[in-house]
């Protein structure tokens, strides 16, 4: 799993159980974070990807997602992570989603969705991409302890909760993770 972020690990690695796949993270083998220069999720997804499967000599599986807000324009999109970024080099969730409310609350439009895109990537270079949404809404204040980064203040569309609030298996079911899987899968490991 091309991949230093131990949420995202935890929940690859668990979509991809099911399937007899054992994960080993970037950050376990030691490999270097690459520079997310792309403008978009499978870019970005692509691009770890490739450098991950190059180093290692293994087939690498990248996730690139983030959450977006329609009044936004997007926002924080592509850039989600860097909407955390603290001027130690932490990230900084809470900051984040307060800087997220302060920007869209004058808004009436409480639009907002999830991306994932999963790139799967051979060290000769051949790569497979597919990307997930899930649509719904930003509410403030956050709720939940479960999930990171934004959860808290997502709640998809027929859901009282967000996802901070949901099980790991109520959130695999709707995700945007999960609808990039089921894509992968169908396309990758089902045969």
């Amino acid at each position: 799993m091309a991949s230093h972020n131990a949420g995202k690990v935890a929940e690859n690695a668990a979509l991809l159980a099911e399937h007899g796949i054992q994960v080993v993270s970037a950050a376990e083998l030691g490999l270097p974070v690459p520079e997310e220069t792309e403008t978009s999720f499978i870019g970005n997804a692509r691009l770890k990807a490739l450098a991950a499967a190059k180093a290692s000599g293994m087939v690498a599986l990248a996730d690139d997602s983030g959450f977006s807000v329609a009044s936004l324009g997007g926002d924080p999109g592509v850039r989600t992570a860097d909407w955390a970024e603290q001027p130690d080099g932490s990230r900084d969730y809470v900051a984040a989603m307060n800087r997220v409310e302060a920007l869209a609350r004058l808004h009436p439009d409480r639009t907002a969705w999830f991306t994932c895109a999963l790139a799967l990537a051979w060290p000769d270079g051949h790569t497979e991409a597919f990307e997930g949404r899930a649509p719904g809404e930003w509410i403030w204040p956050p709720r939940g302890e479960k999930g990171f980064g934004y959860d808290p203040m997502f709640q998809p569309h027929g859901e009282s909760r967000t996802f901070a609030e949901m099980g790991t298996e109520a959130k695999h079911a709707i995700s945007h993770r999960a609808a990039a899987f089921r894509k992968l899968v169908e396309a990758c490991l089902a045969r």
